[in-house]
């Protein structure tokens, strides 16, 4: 998932909107984010294992190879770090409901991931027996067709509750941003494993970060209604 964890976010600034756009981004993120940060420290890793599903077929692993993306992707720790991260936006805002949707845009990660990822999310961290996963992966056309559907749909839901930009250049950049995010996506189902897998993490974090600050600027621009 990519478009999708974007669509949570549009989703989510309807639904909340004191909650700025780039901190939405960021939640739907977080897990991807910590993923980053454990590939770079050493904490988990990736491997390239054809056939687990047609997609660029990246698996992740901790050091002992006995859990996969566990401490940034299993279920109880999704739920430790959306936890965190809305008791901190709480204790600077005092907004429980706004805190409350944070919370549920950082668990929605897992909850997206478990329907398109082949069976290697995990409930709890170190355990290498239990993986979870529908693999809407394992056919092209229907990651299209029900992400990007998905997308599509939160766009629109997005652009119906937020102001129109002041210039034409807002407009743009909101357009220009989300079809990049398009592509990326794209490139992720159908393109092949990265050449250096030791950049995953440092190119990935980049990407991510400026996503977030194109959320933030677009929030700035483009303001609920």
């Amino acid at each position: 998932m990519l478009t999708g964890h974007f669509a949570i976010a549009f989703i989510g600034k309807r639904a909340e909107g004191k909650l700025s756009l780039g901190t939405l981004v960021f939640a739907c993120l977080l897990s991807d984010f910590l993923w980053c940060v454990f590939m770079i420290a050493g904490i988990e890793h990736v491997r390239v294992k054809q056939g687990i599903t047609i997609m660029p077929g990246m698996r992740a692993i901790d050091v002992l190879e006995a859990s996969e993306i566990s401490y940034s992707h299993s279920l109880l720790m999704t739920g430790i770090w959306g936890a965190l991260l809305a008791l901190l936006y709480f204790s600077r805002r005092r907004n429980l409901r706004a805190a409350l949707m944070l919370f549920a845009v950082v668990n929605s990660h897992w909850i997206l991931d478990f329907i398109s990822h082949p069976p290697d999310m995990q409930l709890v961290p170190g355990d290498g027996k239990q993986h979870l996963g529908l693999g809407l992966w394992n056919s092209i056309p229907a990651t299209l067709l029900i992400e990007g559907a998905f997308w599509v749909a939160a766009i629109l839901l997005y652009i119906r509750g937020a102001r129109r930009p002041r210039s034409r250049i807002g407009s743009l950049a909101f357009w220009i941003g989300c079809v990049i995010v398009t592509a990326a996506w794209i490139g992720n189902i159908t393109g092949p494993p990265p050449a250096e897998l030791s950049t995953i993490g440092f190119t990935s974090l980049s990407f991510f970060s400026l996503t977030v600050g194109w959320a933030f600027w677009m929030n700035r621009i483009r303001p609920n209604q």
